[in-house]
C-alpha cells in the first residue's frame, strides 16, 4: 500500500509541475497582450501594396533558404534544419489548405509570428526564429501572410522531427518559452533618424541576424550579453563572423552596402551561409534599405564574443608551419590572391587584412580552403568567380601550414593552425 502510494505521490508531483509551467507560460502570454498591434512598421511607407510588401519581407527574412528543399517547389517546406537536439523540418508556407498555411487567417499566423504558437495554440521550436520575428509589426505579419496565400498550393507535408527526448515534449518547449522568450515589437528610438531605425528594425526582426551571429547557450537559447558578436553555426561548420562595431570597417559604408547587395565588393567576397544570403535575401532589397542596416550596425557597441575553442600551436611550430606555408601559398594561391595578399578587385578577395582570414577561429578560411566555392551569384554577377577545393590535394599538415601563412602575413597577426584542427575536421 506504502508503495501505490509512493508511485501516486511522484505522478502528482509531476503534474503539478506540468500544470505550474503551463500555466506560468499562459500567464506570461497574458500579461503580454497584443496591445502593441497599432505599431506601424517602418516599411510601411514604401508599399501601398499590401502582398508587395510581404514578398519584400519574405525576401528580407530570407523564408525561401529554410522553407524550400533542393529541387522542390519554393516554400513548400521539409528541409532538415539541424539542430544540437536533432533534426526539424521545416513546414509547408504554400497555400495548401492540407499541408500548408491555406486554412490559416492573419490572426493565427500573427500567433506563430510574435507568440512562437501554432495555430492549434502548441509552442513551436525556436528553429523558427520567432524570437526575432517577434519584433515584427502586426501590419507586417499581414503584409506577408498575404503574400504567402498567393503562393500556388503544394501538398507536401514535411517529415515528422527526429528529436530525442525530452527536447520533442511540449513540457520542455513551455519551460524554455518561460526562461528564454519573451513577445516584444520593435519600438522606434525617437532619439534616433528614421533610417536608422528603418535599419534597427530590420537587422532586428525580419533579417533575424542575432539567429546566426549571436552564439548560444547549451539550451539554445541566444546569449543576448554578446549581441551580434559573432558564433559557430554547429549544423553547418561555419562561422557567422562578429557584426558590432569595432569588427567591421570603419568608415568603409559604401563598401560595405555593396558586399550586402552584391555578395562582393572591391577587395572582399561572401562565401558559404552569406553567399546563399545574398543569394535569396540581400540582393533584393533597396540600397537605401542596407544602408540603414549598415548604419545601425555600425553604431552599435564593440563586444567581445565568448573565447573559441582551439588547439594552440607552439611558436617554434608555428615558425616551421608558416616557412612551409609560404611555398604552398605561392604554388597554389598566389595567381589569384597576389603574392601581396592583394586579390583582384572585383575577381578575388585580398587576404591582407581580411576579417574572415584574421577572425580567432580559423574556420571559415578552413572551409574555403578545403571545399572551394563560389560567391553569390546576383542580378549584377551572375557568374562569379570562384574558388577550386584543396582537400584533395593537400594534407592536414600543408593545409594547416598555408593558413598559417596566410594569417601572419602582411600584418595579419592571428594565431597559427595545428593540424590537429585539420584532423578534426
Amino acid at each position: 500500500m506504502s508503495f501505490v502510494i509512493r508511485v501516486t505521490a511522484k505522478r502528482v508531483k509531476r503534474l503539478s509541475v506540468h500544470v505550474l509551467l503551463s500555466a506560468l507560460t499562459v500567464l506570461s502570454a497574458c500579461s503580454q497582450q497584443d496591445d502593441t498591434e497599432s505599431i506601424v512598421s517602418p516599411l510601411a511607407e514604401k508599399f501601398s501594396d499590401p502582398v508587395e510588401r510581404g514578398e519584400y519581407l519574405a525576401r528580407a527574412g530570407d523564408c525561401v533558404a529554410c522553407h524550400t528543399r533542393v529541387g522542390e517547389p519554393e516554400f513548400s517546406g521539409g528541409l532538415a534544419i539541424p539542430t544540437p537536439f536533432g533534426k526539424i523540418y521545416s513546414s509547408n508556407l504554400t497555400s495548401s489548405e492540407q499541408a500548408g498555411l491555406g486554412r490559416w487567417n492573419a490572426d493565427e499566423f500573427w500567433q506563430a509570428l510574435h507568440h512562437g504558437k501554432s495555430r492549434e495554440g502548441r509552442s513551436l521550436y525556436p528553429a523558427f526564429p520567432y524570437p526575432s520575428y517577434s519584433h515584427i509589426t502586426r501590419d507586417d505579419s499581414d503584409a506577408l501572410f498575404a503574400y504567402l496565400q498567393t503562393i500556388p498550393a503544394v501538398e507536401q507535408l514535411p517529415p515528422e522531427h527526429e528529436l530525442a527526448f525530452p527536447y520533442n515534449t511540449q513540457l520542455a518547449l513551455n519551460a524554455w518559452r518561460l526562461l528564454f522568450f519573451r513577445p516584444e515589437v520593435f519600438e522606434a528610438d525617437a532619439e534616433q533618424s528614421e533610417s536608422w531605425n528603418r535599419g534597427a528594425y530590420l537587422v532586428q526582426g525580419p533579417g533575424h541576424c542575432a539567429a546566426c551571429h549571436t552564439p548560444r547557450g547549451r539550451l539554445g537559447n541566444t546569449l543576448s550579453q554578446y549581441e551580434l558578436a559573432g558564433a559557430h553555426i554547429d549544423g553547418l561548420k561555419w562561422d557567422a563572423l562578429p557584426l558590432t562595431r569595432g569588427n567591421l570597417p570603419q568608415g568603409d559604408r559604401d563598401a560595405l552596402v555593396e558586399l550586402l547587395q552584391r555578395g562582393g565588393n572591391e577587395r572582399d567576397v561572401l562565401s558559404g551561409p552569406m553567399a546563399e544570403v545574398v543569394l535569396h535575401s540581400l540582393q533584393y532589397l533597396d540600397r537605401e534599405d542596407l544602408a540603414s542596416m549598415v548604419d545601425y550596425l555600425l553604431s552599435l557597441p564593440e563586444v567581445e564574443a565568448p573565447a573559441s575553442s582551439q588547439l594552440r600551436v607552439n611558436e617554434d611550430d608555428a615558425i616551421q608551419l608558416y616557412q612551409a606555408g609560404k611555398q604552398i601559398y605561392t604554388e597554389h594561391c598566389a595567381d589569384c590572391h597576389a603574392e601581396d595578399g592583394q586579390g583582384q578587385p572585383y575577381r578575388y578577395p585580398a587576404l591582407a587584412g581580411n576579417r574572415g582570414v584574421v577572425a580567432a577561429s580559423p574556420n571559415n578560411t578552413l572551409r574555403s580552403l578545403l571545399s572551394g566555392g563560389f560567391g553569390a551569384s546576383t542580378q549584377e554577377r551572375p557568374r562569379p568567380y570562384g574558388m577550386p577545393p584543396f582537400a584533395h590535394q593537400l594534407d592536414d599538415y600543408q593545409a594547416a601550414a598555408v593558413l598559417t601563412y596566410i594569417r601572419r602575413s602582411w600584418g595579419n597577426e592571428a594565431s597559427a593552425v595545428s593540424p590537429e584542427t585539420l584532423r578534426q575536421n
